[in-house]
C-alpha cells in the first residue's frame, strides 16, 4: 500500500471508531487525541482494527508510536507484510 492509501485506511478506522459523521481535517504531526475526542477504549479499538486490517502486531510498548496520523502511517508501512 502507498502512504496515501494507508493514511485513508487509518482515517476510515478512526471515523468508524470515533463515530464521526463528518471527519475533521486531521493534521499529520499533531497527536490524534488532541484533534478528536478519543478515550483510551477508542484508542485500543483503533489498534485492534489496525492489527486486523493490516495483519500487523502492535505490542503495547509501541502504542506511543501511533500517537499521530503520520507516525501511524509510518508504523504500518514499516510493519506490513510484503
Amino acid at each position: 500500500m502507498t502512504d496515501p492509501e494507508i493514511k485513508q485506511a487509518v482515517l476510515d478506522i478512526i471515523q468508524d471508531i470515533a463515530g464521526l459523521d463528518d471527519m475533521p481535517e486531521i493534521k499529520g504531526d499533531v497527536a490524534l487525541r488532541d484533534q478528536i475526542e478519543l478515550d483510551s477504549m477508542d484508542f485500543l479499538d483503533i489498534v485492534m482494527e489496525l492489527r486486523k486490517r493490516h495483519k500487523i502486531e502492535v505490542p503495547e510498548a509501541d502504542y506511543p508510536k501511533l500517537a499521530t496520523l503520520d507516525s501511524t502511517v509510518q508504523y504500518i508501512k514499516e510493519h506490513q507484510k510484503a
